[in-house]
């Protein structure tokens, strides 16, 4: 999934001839949300400069990672109180007064909705169709002569009272956050035409307004709103959402066969005498944003993977609940076809195959599966040999992403037990888990309870003890894959299919502990004919 199409620019310059300013800005664009953030220390204190900058990191930080139960207006609020208090009393243990003091503007962008907030004199700005508005609220004095002096501020006072304010965004909708030291020296017919260029254009026009000696720090920060995200519609629809389906139930010409699933929301359905696979959305999520979000995610997910890998997916224009459709793939899954025996290990190098070149096509689009096991693997027949999908798309999420033990407990990388994130590798393990019990009809490690915490410390048994016909080769591949070590563990996928078309090539895999002669037992025979060799020769002479 592309991240938000969000075009951003931004810039600062010292004032005078100095090399570095009290001003800090910080622009994360990420996969749901966009945060800007600019801060301008206060220069009358002596640690501005650091407050600004530890100001604008920990609220990205903080936003990245809020609790998804959390409204977006609490999340800005709760984090800009935690880090003014933290300045505030820092300043009064190290320094006696305060020090750390700085301005504040931030504004978060989710889907169509600009969520804003400032402590101080920054202001933010929002250039649309030709108007221009401030929408941030001035905290300053109000008698005449005294414009500049502030009544609030970051780390001023233990406790802060932000301005906040709320606004739809529309398609070509432009945000510009700044600085008292650009809209001083610029008037708003200047700050309206220039935020149609860049952030760079408006400070160094403010800059030349001075030669290139500028009275105070100068910060500008540019938002342009390119595209607005397509999973809005598919939120915002107004669908039905049953808290209970029922076999023949008729939804929009789809009649239910069989529920597929022991949540009765994964339906075999038929509609004009074809079969299909309908999805509905769980009941939970009439109440619940977070889980509506999820289905919304699927849904899109299901949408924009158009590949071989995965069932052909479309979502009806004029449904009035909400689900998807998916083709009906006649098979069954790879954990019923390898219940009673093993895979062949011809299937086994096709399976592989078949999950890393998957996997390689979603790391491309910046994704990864995240659940991948046979439950999730359909065996089905095209022109009369076994092929695999993949039928899941809910786990499917961005690469790097800490969703700590979402997944399938006993295909979990190690350290994903301890909140380390989605990544190639972890990938790479479940994936060989996968292929060790398709080959074995065991788990490297044992099966994994969910809430369990696993040891890894000894080293998995050998495949080939419950499976003898797997190669040395295919073996040494799939334990390198479950290596708890990451290290030691194959870093991409296009080593693994490197080695599984070249196995002449694979390096034998030894566990950790074992020793040296069974590491190289061709090299102890050799030195061991040598010695006899050596023995019988003296034996003969003497």
């Amino acid at each position: 999934m592309s991240k938000q199409n969000i075009e951003t620019s931004g810039f600062t310059l010292a004032k005078g001839t100095q090399l570095k300013g009290d001003d800090f800005f910080e622009v994360k664009v990420m996969e749901n949300i966009t945060v800007a953030v600019v801060c301008d220390g206060v220069g009358s204190a002596m640690q501005g400069d650091e407050a600004a900058k530890r100001t604008s990191n920990f609220l990205v930080h903080s936003l990245k990672s809020r609790p998804k139960s959390w409204s977006m207006e609490k999340s800005i609020k709760h984090f800009i109180e935690n880090i003014n208090r933290v300045l505030y009393l820092e300043s009064m243990e190290e320094y006696e007064r305060e020090e750390l003091v700085t301005t504040l503007t931030i504004v978060v962008i989710e889907g169509d909705r600009l969520y804003g907030a400032n402590v101080g004199d920054s202001r933010i700005y929002l250039s649309r169709n030709g108007q221009f508005a401030q929408l941030s609220n001035d905290h300053t004095m109000d008698e005449e002569g005294m414009e500049n002096v502030l009544t609030s501020a970051m780390g001023l006072e233990e406790s802060v009272e932000p301005y906040y304010f709320e606004n739809n965004l529309l398609l070509g909708d432009k945000i510009l956050l700044c600085s008292d030291g650009l809209y001083n020296e610029l008037t708003q017919d200047e700050l309206s035409d220039g935020i149609k260029i860049s952030a760079s254009f408006l400070v160094k026009k403010a800059s030349k307004l001075h030669n290139d000696n500028l009275p105070d720090d100068t910060t500008a920060v540019i938002l342009e709103i390119k595209e607005l995200d397509p999973r809005l519609k598919l939120k915002q629809s107004n669908l039905i959402i049953k808290e209970q389906y029922k076999v023949a139930d008729i939804v929009d010409g789809y009649k239910l066969i069989k529920s597929l699933i022991q949540n009765n929301r994964t339906w075999l359905c038929e509609n004009k005498g074809i079969k299909y696979v309908i999805k509905f959305a769980l009941p939970e999520a009439l109440d619940d944003e977070v889980m509506l979000d999820i289905f919304v995610k699927e849904v899109w997910m299901s949408k924009r993977l158009k590949a071989g890998f995965f069932p052909k997916s479309v979502i009806p224009k004029k449904r009035t609940h909400r689900y998807y459709i998916m083709s009906f793939i006649e098979g069954v899954t790879l954990k019923e076809f390898t219940a009673k025996k093993p895979l062949s290990i011809d299937m086994g190098i096709e399976l592989a195959k078949f999950l890393l070149n998957m996997s390689q096509f979603l790391v491309k689009l910046d994704l990864l599966h995240g659940d991948i096991k046979p439950e999730n693997i359909i065996v089905t027949k095209r022109k009369e040999k076994l092929v695999f999908k993949m039928v899941d798309f809910g786990s499917i999420t961005e690469a790097y992403s800490t969703v700590s033990r979402a997944g399938t407990p006993s295909y979990l990388a190690p350290e994903r037990f301890v909140q380390a994130p989605i990544t190639e590798q972890t990938e790479i393990y479940a994936i060989g888990v996968t292929l060790y019990e398709a080959l074995s009809k065991k788990f490297p490690f044992g099966e994994i309870e969910p809430f369990q915490n696993p040891s890894f410390d000894k080293n998995p048994k050998h495949p080939t003890k419950y499976n003898p016909k797997i190669p040395n080769w295919l073996e040494s591949i799939v334990l390198r894959m479950v290596e708890a070590d990451i290290d030691k563990r194959y870093h991409n996928y296009s080593e693994i299919l490197y080695a599984l078309d070249n196995p002449s090539k694979v390096k034998p895999y030894f566990d950790k502990n074992i020793s040296f002669i069974e590491k190289n037992p061709l090299l102890i025979a050799r030195v061991g004919f040598a010695i006899m060799l050596i023995l019988n020769i003296i034996q003969i002479l003497s």
